[in-house]
């Protein structure tokens, strides 16, 4: 008896993403390696090759010296590593300010090397036109405002956002602004949670909460800060693993069998063959 075919495992795309305002919620994490990321695609909708790989991997301060060649060998690796997730490359601080048109070049340079199926950058209303000229050209983007690492030097480090009503109806125009220009959705980062509310009701596109509201269209968070891999995570962040602990006990225990010659056993040598008889 012949079995039937499988069916290839289609990748959830940009569009697909966007039809989800108002419906369940929009599952997703970050990722920068190909094993991590075969392990989130069984679960989240989008994988987000952010650019917090900088600080999270490479030890830097903040996500401003991060380039574009590390962006796309990570964004291959979390290709090659799924299937069904749509993977999201960061574009990182520099390769999309300038103009339109030098952020074009280099978002399709980053879709073209990855195979990733969308790119984010950060930025409300002053990124409206070259969001706009993007998406005319083929290049789906997600939209990042409140909190935009790439800006913390401006900001004044990792502040919170609309603590000061005042402020609100700038993010809220920020958010319409990147609607309008054809994002896909938006990335909605540490503000204050009635303020994420207003902007989750003013836009027509999914919004993603970290640091937001329970209400925003979906979450996400940093794989290895809710895996308990950092020192102090955020207060936004729920530690849903204790594997930094787990990891140096696990190290512990080799350094010790080493020292004392208890590893390699028996079992982890190769033997000769027994002479034939």
């Amino acid at each position: 008896m012949s079995s039937e075919p499988q069916k290839p495992v289609r990748r959830i795309t940009a569009p697909q993403i966007a039809a989800r305002k108002g419906g369940e919620p929009i599952v997703s994490l970050t990722s920068y390696h190909a094993h991590t990321a075969a392990i989130v695609d069984k679960h989240a909708d989008f994988i987000l090759v952010g650019d917090s790989l900088g600080m999270v991997m490479h030890g830097m301060e903040t996500t401003v010296g991060v380039p574009m060649d590390l962006m796309i060998m990570h964004g291959r690796a979390v290709v090659r590593g799924t299937q069904r997730a749509l993977i999201v490359v960061d574009m990182p601080f520099g390769s999309y300010e300038e103009s339109p048109n030098v952020a074009f070049r280099n978002a399709a340079t980053i879709m073209k090397e990855t195979q990733c199926g969308a790119v984010k950058l950060e930025g409300g209303a002053r990124m409206a036109e070259t969001i706009h000229f993007l998406t005319q050209r083929g290049i789906p983007v997600m939209a990042h405002i409140g909190l935009t690492p790439q800006s913390s030097h401006t900001l004044g480090g990792f502040k919170t956002q609309g603590r000061d009503e005042d402020s609100w109806p700038l993010h809220i125009q920020d958010a319409k602004a990147v609607a309008e220009a054809g994002a896909f959705a938006l990335v909605v980062e540490g503000v204050v949670e009635p303020l994420a509310d207003q902007i989750t009701q003013a836009v027509d596109i999914p919004t993603i909460g970290i640091g937001a509201s329970k209400n925003c269209d979906g979450q996400i968070l940093v794989l290895e800060d809710m895996l308990g891999l950092g020192d102090r995570p955020p207060k936004f962040v729920k530690v849903y693993g204790n594997l930094g602990a787990e990891i140096e006990r696990a190290v512990s225990a080799y350094a010790g069998e080493v020292r004392d010659r208890s590893f390699p056993t028996d079992d982890q040598v190769y033997k000769t063959k027994p002479p034939q008889g």
